[in-house]
């Protein structure tokens, strides 16, 4: 009887086995937090179910994510979906699925698509974007500035530091686009941007080892340049009066999203796993993080603060190209020493 059972068993993991071999395998790359990946692992969970031909094998990359996409890349082993932002998109765009008759286009921002498109075709289906606004403490800035110049009298009046600099070209890009230059050769922004240093905004040296967005909390700073993903941190933890700013010009357009690989074996199932990915309901999980402002229109109404709606018509998609990343890193070693 025992040796039956065991015969039984042994057949059955067998026949699991089988049923398992049988399933086509789709590997899919992202970075994330903690919430995300948890987001991430519930849709590839109710993908799954409705899918039971395909499985998912997550490949979760918290650190040097671009890296370790490049080597995957170089040993011609690319995972099939992989999420990428529009920074790094021209590096890869030629082992990239051409998605341009992809996706539904009238579904997303149309600045969301530009971004990530190259030489006018789509790349990757846009699962958010994001801009840079300012959050600003109310009790220590009261107006808010439409121009620079309206800014720069604002910083006059403030109690030291009335706003938040970084020695990143990142965050120099809204005074480079608002003042009309090129973004890799900044002339009248550059010196705009580095005066605001010591006198209106703390130095690298000034924050220490604490943090922009900490002095921010700890009521440091007026103006805090950042992005939505610092929107729960400072719900949370601001213990004054604050509220989120558009910045008084032209922001940079980011955008992140799904892409496939040319050399996917699975490009078909690929192709329905990034549906269901950038679908309004795997959206809203994604919006419900408040990390991220959804790229879909229809889901990006729904969001708590309608300011990073307004950023979305203030802002202007930078010209990317594939040799943007190795120029930014000269611009901060030369402006930045």
């Amino acid at each position: 009887m025992l040796k039956k059972l065991i015969i039984l068993l042994v057949l059955s993991l067998i026949l699991s086995g089988c049923v398992r071999d049988k399933r086509i395998e789709v590997t899919f790359s992202s970075w994330g937090s903690v919430t995300e990946v948890g987001i991430l692992n519930r849709i590839i969970s109710e993908f799954e179910k409705e899918n039971p031909d395909i499985r998912i094998n997550f490949i979760h990359i918290p650190q040097n994510y671009f890296q370790k996409i490049h080597l995957l890349f170089a040993s011609s082993h690319p995972p099939d979906v992989i999420f990428l932002n529009n920074l790094y998109l021209p590096l890869y765009v030629s082992q990239l699925e051409d998605l341009t008759d992809f996706a539904d286009k009238n579904a997303y921002y149309s600045e969301s698509l530009k971004a990530l498109s190259y030489e006018g075709r789509l790349y990757a289906v846009p699962r958010d974007i994001s801009n840079l606004v300012f959050y600003r403490n109310r009790d220590r800035i009261k107006d808010t500035p439409e121009t620079l110049d309206e800014l720069m009298e604002i910083l006059e009046e403030s109690n030291k530091y009335g706003v938040s600099y970084e020695r990143d070209v990142y965050f120099m890009f809204p005074y480079i686009l608002t003042m009309g230059e090129d973004i890799y050769h900044p002339d009248k922004s550059l010196k705009f941007y580095k005066n605001l240093e010591g006198k209106y905004a703390p130095s690298p040296e000034d924050v220490g080892s604490s943090t922009l967005a900490q002095m921010f909390l700890d009521e440091k700073i007026g103006l805090y340049l950042s992005g939505r993903w610092m929107y729960p941190k400072i719900s949370e933890k601001a213990n004054f009066n604050w509220d989120v700013i558009t910045f008084p010009g032209i922001v940079p357009m980011d955008a992140s999203g799904w892409a496939v690989s040319k050399s996917s074996k699975h490009k078909e199932e690929a192709k329905r796993f990034v549906k269901y990915l950038s679908s309004p309901e795997s959206s809203e999980y994604f919006l419900g993080t408040g990390l991220i402002v959804p790229a879909r229109i229809d889901v990006s109404k729904k969001i708590d603060n309608k300011i990073f709606l307004n950023a979305v018509s203030k802002s202007g998609v930078i010209r990317i190209d594939k040799n943007y990343k190795k120029n930014v890193d000269k611009m901060n070693r030369e402006f930045f020493k």
